[in-house]
């Protein structure tokens, strides 16, 4: 690859420079944020907790992007939340602020003309409204409820106006409401789960059951005193490398795999029937297990499959293999 970089060595110095000064300009914001968070956000998460309806998040320019991220975090953990842009509040979104909602309004000045009419809208049908401004004197915070007022710091911009440490600060002041409505809930991770059913974290709490579905072929088995043929063509059938061994009743006695069938090879197979190969402590696990319980138990104990049972029964055979290919492994 050619060397693109034309620099000098001095503008280089410069360039690295003042890249460090803005990080170092975005902690110092962050730490003066940490300082200031008082008994506004307990007040704010308990006006959320108090009232049924959604959570609805709006702001102008930069502060609607950093809008949308705080609505998206809300709604992931628990808190019914969605971002309505102001503009469009204007021209008949004002109906979606129901009387059981609360507003989360964000401007940095809280001076933002767009937030003009859904603040006295909701000042005329008593919505509360939470705000996030470094003005608590202003429009927005004279209309608030709780104004949860970040510090006054300089932007990292050399013009001081480009959004940067305000756009930072307040998206960690969101993240902060998130988390402790998000604790006052009692919001579980199999509860985050089921809000990211899609994501790698959400396929790991998965549990079993609902990885097998309603259509879970039924497992490759053979009674105990199967021969060593059958149990061969029992394994190949069920094409999941392991046969379950079955007591009379049903239940599980042990598991063969295609390792064992692999050992056995070196005795007289003839004489061999399917109790005398088998696991007979074989690694299970139940329909109500984690994904991500399998993942460890088949990585820690270096095994390719395991069997799913249900009442001592085999119900399914889960292969590392099907994982893999469905990115439950990585």
């Amino acid at each position: 690859m050619p060397n693109t970089l034309h620099s000098s060595p001095e503008q280089i110095a410069a360039m690295t420079g003042r890249a460090r000064e803005v990080v170092r300009l975005n902690i110092e914001a962050l730490e003066a944020l940490e300082r200031s968070i008082d008994v506004s956000i307990a007040r704010a998460c308990d006006i959320i907790l108090s009232r049924p309806g959604y959570l609805v998040v709006t702001g102008m320019g930069k502060s609607g992007h950093i809008g949308g991220k705080i609505a998206a975090t809300l709604a992931s953990t628990g808190t019914n939340s969605f971002f309505v842009h102001p503009a469009e509040m204007s021209h008949g979104d004002l109906g979606m602020l129901r009387p059981d909602t609360t507003l989360l309004a964000i401007s940095n000045s809280g001076e933002s003309r767009e937030l003009r009419d859904p603040l006295l809208y909701c000042q005329r049908n008593d919505i509360p409204v939470i705000s996030i401004t470094q003005r608590a004197s202003s429009f927005l915070g004279r209309h608030s409820a709780v104004s949860l007022t970040m510090p006054k710091v300089a932007e990292a911009c050399p013009n001081g106006l480009a959004p940067t440490t305000s756009t930072l600060m307040t998206l960690a002041i969101g993240d902060a409401l998130a988390m402790v409505l998000m604790d006052r809930r009692g919001f579980t991770r199999e509860d985050f789960g089921l809000h990211h059913p899609g994501g790698a974290l959400g396929m790991s709490l998965q549990s079993v059951r609902e990885w097998m579905g309603d259509n879970a072929a039924t497992p490759a088995s053979v009674p105990l005193d199967a021969s060593f043929s059958e149990v061969v063509s029992a394994i190949s059938a069920g094409r999941k490398g392991a046969v379950a061994v079955l007591h009379s009743d049903g239940s599980l006695a042990g598991v063969i795999t295609d390792g064992d069938i692999r050992r056995a090879f070196s005795s007289d197979i003839t004489a061999i029937h399917a109790e005398d190969i088998m696991s007979r402590s074989p690694i299970t696990v139940e329909p109500d297990a984690r994904m991500s319980d399998v993942v460890d138990l088949l990585s820690a104990n270096k095994i390719a499959n395991l069997f799913v049972i249900e009442n001592n029964r085999p119900v399914a055979v889960i292969h590392i293999a099907e994982l893999m290919q469905a990115g439950y492994v990585s």
